[in-house]
């Protein structure tokens, strides 16, 4: 069923993040989307951190612009996650700019 994928995709990513896998995390989030497979916010979220973790803040950003496409709802994680990711990589511009613009769209 799709529910059943979701969650197991949703599995497959998380322990991607945990293993700081990243480029995997990616492959099965496109997986996913090109098996039309349904994705959420918990799923984008592990890839993210998984992004996050091992310092891809472009790939973090490309997910969270990926999420306002297919209007995927963000949320304190998420934004926190590529807030991070930008920080790590030293594009603390881009991370302050973030902050503000979630700041504007009152995530939570």
């Amino acid at each position: 069923s799709v529910e059943t994928d979701t969650i197991m995709y949703g599995a497959a990513v998380s322990a991607c993040e945990k293993g700081r896998q990243w480029a995997w995390a990616l492959q099965l989030l496109r997986d996913m989307v090109d098996g039309s497979v349904e994705t959420d916010t918990i799923i984008y979220n592990a890839a993210i951190s998984a992004c996050e973790k091992c310092v891809e803040w472009v790939w973090a950003l490309q997910l969270l612009r990926e999420m306002v496409d297919s209007q995927v709802d963000r949320n304190t994680i998420t934004c926190s996650a590529a807030v991070s990711a930008c920080d790590k990589g030293g594009a603390w511009a881009l991370a302050l700019q973030l902050f503000s613009e979630m700041a504007d769209v009152r995530v939570e």
